[in-house]
């Protein structure tokens, strides 16, 4: 099953085998951006920040915590994690129902749990590389995240179309991927700047006509991408 959920600026897709999964992710989508939302009332700076922060008002709730401590890690806005650690929020609901197969993807962003193999896109946009995706094998938690400077609605400071991390969540694989996407004109420097990060697992840059990896990534394969299937709002 497959369904697209918006709420506000929150546009995702979200795939299991039963209705009641879905609806899990659905709620936790609701509760956690309540809480988000209610945050950044008292803290309207949080919004902004295109570095980590240390000071703040009020007790942050869970979403804010792991949205500040990816951004420590990797060194960018907490922001910058917003869109994975939604997506990481609605898969662990969506395991704790009882899911074997959860994928939600938020616009490009996407945390998943599968007992099968799961073919993930990339779209790089007016790259000449095209068809091109990741054979993820089965998994207990994974992020897959994509920043760019040409795709999407991404604040990126780098050339790169497309800037793609993959780590143990996706709140942390979002965050890292704006670094990336942010040294992309330079890709050994953009590569060292998330090497060391614990829990990213790999990377891959396109800029323009060049494509490189770092790390362990899934097997690369022919994927035909469909831009009309990249969530946007």
């Amino acid at each position: 099953m497959k369904e697209k959920f918006q709420l506000k600026q929150t546009v995702v897709t979200i795939i299991a085998d039963a209705p009641e999964h879905i609806a899990s992710a659905k709620q936790a989508i609701r509760v956690n951006r309540r809480s988000l939302e209610n945050f950044i009332e008292s803290n309207p700076f949080f919004r902004f920040a295109l570095e980590p922060i240390e000071d703040y008002v009020g007790n942050p709730p869970d979403i804010v915590r792991r949205m500040l401590d990816a951004s420590s890690a990797a060194k960018v806005g907490p922001m910058a994690a917003v869109a994975g650690v939604i997506a990481d929020l609605a898969v662990e609901a969506m395991v704790d129902a009882g899911a074997p197969y959860a994928i939600v993807d938020n616009g490009g962003d996407i945390a998943l749990t599968s007992d099968r193999d799961v073919i993930v896109g990339i779209y790089g946009g007016v790259s000449p590389f095209k068809d091109v995706g990741f054979k993820i094998e089965p998994n207990r938690f994974l992020g897959v995240c994509t920043s760019s400077a040409t795709v999407g609605p991404s604040i990126s400071f780098g050339p790169a179309d497309v800037a793609c991390v993959i780590a143990k969540t996706a709140c942390l694989a979002d965050a890292a991927a704006s670094a990336l996407g942010n040294l992309s004109d330079d890709p050994k420097a953009a590569f060292g700047a998330i090497k060391d990060i614990s829990g990213v697992i790999g990377a891959l840059l396109i800029v323009g006509d060049k494509f490189a990896t770092w790390g362990r990534l899934p097997t690369l394969v022919r994927a035909s991408v469909d831009a009309a299937c990249v969530t946007h709002a």
